[in-house]
């Protein structure tokens, strides 16, 4: 990837661009511009923190921009300014350099504006409108929220505006701590054999590959498909992958000891690690993504074996992508603890017949996960 970036700053500018013109997504873009890059350690961490930060926080920045705006700027004005005003307000730069380095980004002819706006927020205390633009969510993913969450809600959302952990497991992979919790719940076992239908880009599925179990990775999308091949061979793992649709599955009914659907969700529990997925995901997205786990549910459910488990999970919240799906025929919903599966501990709270993490609980993801048996 050419880059002509020379500082911190040029290079998160470009990334924003992308994000905004492009459509790129920044958890992917970002690693491979840095790898492009000659930046130090320090820069790099800037760079990250202005890319990911700028991003999150592009309600409230346009908010302490406009205060200060009577034109409407062009769309690469409205980009520096957002860059500005959080390294200003949330990214703790001293403001003579966020000031004077914000600057530098603009065309000589604009630079006069960028310095007034910018010095106004700098020195002008912000009276927020409302908690959705302080927070700088859609209002209503922050509606949503309250609605179900309750006083949890903010606390959640705040948690999804700070950097996440970097976690590790035993064999090196970095993979968040909840989905490693997912992962135990399944209980794999040695010699089993454990369908992972919806394994893109293979966390969970070479989490469940070490523990000796035979498994095998499904995902309709071949480029995620190929990600399963990459991680698992990068890891020394033996894996099986198949293009195929979870809702239409090409394996025979019984076949699996074990089957694990980690869905297609809204992600709206793991919004602090994909930056931009806030501002994509709409509100009628969460009933198209229910209908879409329903049919994999049902194309699924019958590849368990008699007496064999189901684990659903869904790295999200809400009700209507988790618990609100019915129990498929022929199986019985699974509690904290029961035969042939690890207990959950206290980390996994009570969710209707399921369990669930938030975020701000234990510094990870929010995940939900519901596991049935296929009764004998």
């Amino acid at each position: 990837m050419a880059l002509d970036a020379t500082t911190a700053r040029e290079l998160a500018l470009e990334a924003l661009r992308r994000i905004d013109d492009e459509g790129a997504y920044a958890n992917l873009l970002l690693g491979k511009m840095l790898t492009a890059s000659t930046f130090s350690a320090e820069d790099r961490r800037f760079a990250t923190d202005l890319v990911y930060g700028t991003t999150r926080m592009r309600r409230a920045c346009d908010a302490l921009v406009d205060r200060f705006v009577t034109t409407e700027p062009d769309v690469t004005i409205r980009r520096i300014l957002r860059l500005g005003a959080y390294q200003l307000v949330f990214g703790g730069v001293a403001a003579h350099a966020a000031v004077s380095a914000t600057i530098d980004l603009a065309p000589r002819s604009k630079r006069g504006f960028v310095n007034a706006v910018l010095r106004r927020v700098a020195s002008t205390p912000m009276v927020w409108p409302d908690d959705a633009t302080r927070l700088s969510y859609p209002t209503w993913i922050v509606d949503r929220l309250r609605r179900e969450l309750g006083s949890d809600a903010d606390r959640m959302l705040e948690c999804m505006n700070t950097p996440p952990p970097v976690t590790k497991r035993a064999d090196g992979y970095v993979q968040d701590s909840a989905s490693q919790w997912v992962v135990d719940a399944v209980g794999a076992r040695a010699g089993e054999l454990i369908l992972d239908v919806c394994a893109g880009p293979g966390g969970k599925c070479t989490g469940l590959a070490a523990t000796g179990a035979r498994v095998i990775g499904g995902d309709r999308n071949g480029a995620r498909a190929g990600l399963v091949r990459a991680n698992a061979s990068a890891l020394g793992q033996n894996i099986a992958v198949v293009v195929a649709d979870g809702a239409r599955p090409c394996f025979a009914a019984g076949s699996f000891d074990r089957v694990l659907i980690d869905a297609p969700c809204s992600g709206l529990g793991a919004l602090r690690r994909r930056a931009d997925a806030r501002w994509r995901i709409r509100s009628s997205d969460v009933d198209d993504l229910a209908a879409l786990q329903a049919s994999i549910i049902e194309g699924c459910a019958p590849l368990v074996r008699r007496g064999g488990f189901l684990v659903y999970s869904v790295c999200t919240v809400l009700a209507a992508e988790s618990i609100d799906h019915p129990t498929p025929d022929g199986f019985e919903i699974v509690g904290r603890v029961a035969d042939g599966l690890p207990a959950l501990d206290d980390r996994w709270r009570e969710f209707g017949p399921g369990f669930r993490v938030l975020p701000h609980q234990h510094d990870t993801d929010g995940m939900v996960v519901i596991r049935y048996r296929r009764r004998p």
